[in-house]
């Protein structure tokens, strides 16, 4: 019997909106959990995407 590939999951590459949005939120201290619910994305793809562009998150640095 053969076995089923597995799917891979989809990316959802950063546009240079959400870049922007992200620099704000940074700027404005937002917590994480808050800016994870509106942009739709994980709390750690949202971290490490701040790290890459060396800013911080959330309102605890």
């Amino acid at each position: 019997m053969a076995k089923a590939k597995k799917k891979k999951p989809a990316r959802n590459l950063y546009t240079p909106a959400d870049i922007k949005l992200l620099k704000q939120h940074s700027k404005a201290r937002t917590p994480v959990s808050k800016i994870s619910k509106q942009m739709k994305r994980s709390i750690g793809s949202l971290r490490q995407k701040a790290l890459k562009l060396g800013i911080g998150l959330g309102h605890q640095r």
